[in-house]
């Protein structure tokens, strides 16, 4: 279900492509287009055609997107990464709990390894005399 709709969306977006190059420019943008000469689909009817047709492509493309982001949700599960059920939790180091009443939260889990050692003081170092 989900590739066909996939292969619709794709066909939806060349065609809209296709029909806003198709489109006869106004001018402005970059400086480029909108000037005169007699071309391809210069008629006011074939204008109006073009419009109706970017806005349908538009609208079917929109609604390809919907169905296929909600298709792409059907079957996932809703998880949490504060805290897992089935994470086993380790005492904290000097007896403390750990952080999160021990559920074994998302910090507990990142921590992994032994705590750092605490730093030295990083004051000016005075060399002693002998």
């Amino acid at each position: 279900m989900q590739h066909v709709i996939i292969v619709i969306h794709l066909m939806l977006v060349l065609a809209l492509i296709g029909v806003v190059l198709l489109q006869r420019s106004e001018g402005g943008g970059l400086g480029i287009g909108g000037g005169g000469g007699g071309g391809f689909m210069t008629s006011r009817g074939t204008a109006n055609v073009l419009t109706r047709a970017t806005a349908i492509l538009a609208g079917l493309f929109f609604v390809t997107s919907l169905i296929l982001s909600i298709l792409a949700g059907v079957n996932r599960a809703p998880t949490s990464i504060l805290g897992t059920p089935g994470a086993p939790t380790a005492p904290a180091p000097g007896g403390a709990p750990p952080l999160g009443g021990g559920s074994g939260g998302l910090l507990n889990q990142l921590q992994g390894g032994p705590p750092a050692a605490p730093a030295a003081p990083s004051g000016p170092q005075v060399p002693q005399s002998q």
